[in-house]
């Protein structure tokens, strides 16, 4: 028997889901709460029950975005592997999220568009992880002497992001290939000869793990961005 309580938690789930597809699909701006209660198959009375206004499910979007990035890209930095290996699986990833996770594009969506509030946002949290990755690969003896890292860095995202924007018209510019080609090229002009010899350009993440329960992380959280300092520290293995 399903209870109450239950119920309520399925209410809410089936509404970000929805709101993730209609805040893809519209942008903020032009999304409408009824548009999102009619895709969930509730009513509009149901959605204000858990969402006060459209703010309030887009945040719910960006925090499920959010835990489901974090959890997915944390796998790949925990690995004990060359920072800038962890940097390319961590690309992979990404590009897989994207591919497979509409809240994780809505997300990213909302979260460069201001309409609806202002805090850090999911392409600041991505920027960061670039930035600390790079940091460490350049502390380890990885990097070509040299290289100015925030060039790096803005490639690198730059990259990521203009193939998720790509991809809105052709899925292929987030394939295995494109990404892995991205850093056949990119690599050569990053790391040392030595370090170059142990990179593996298609990623050492099992991309059949990144596969989530959606509805583990539409759940209500006190969400903190990836940039969120206690979980650097933890990715950077307590560098400052």
């Amino acid at each position: 028997m399903v209870t109450r309580q239950q119920r309520a938690r399925q209410t809410r789930q089936a509404l970000v889901h929805s709101a993730s597809q209609e805040f893809e699909r519209h942008g903020y701006a032009e999304t409408k709460l009824t548009d999102i209660s009619a895709r969930a198959g509730v009513s509009a009375g149901a959605l204000h029950f858990h969402f006060e206004n459209k703010a309030a499910v887009a945040t719910a979007v960006e925090q499920a975005a959010t835990r489901i990035l974090r959890a997915a890209v944390l796998r790949a930095y925990r690995q004990p592997r060359p920072a800038l290996q962890r940097l390319v699986d961590s690309s992979h990833v990404l590009a897989q999220l994207f591919r497979e996770e509409s809240a994780v594009r809505a997300g990213f969506q909302l979260s460069l568009d201001n309409l609806h509030r202002d805090r850090p946002n999911l392409l600041h949290g991505w920027q960061t992880c670039v930035r600390r990755l790079l940091t460490e690969a350049d502390l380890e003896g990885e990097l070509l002497s040299g290289l100015l890292l925030p060039d790096m860095a803005s490639t690198v995202v730059g990259a990521t992001m203009g193939f998720e924007t790509l991809a809105r018209d052709d899925w292929e510019w987030l394939s295995l290939e494109r990404i892995a080609g991205f850093w056949r090229l990119l690599l050569p002009r990053l790391a040392t000869p030595e370090a170059l010899g142990g990179l593996e350009p298609y990623g050492l993440e099992p991309t059949d793990k990144l596969r989530s329960d959606f509805d583990d992380y539409a759940e209500p959280v006190n969400s903190t961005p990836i940039q969120d300092r206690s979980e650097r520290d933890e990715v950077a293995g307590g560098k400052a």
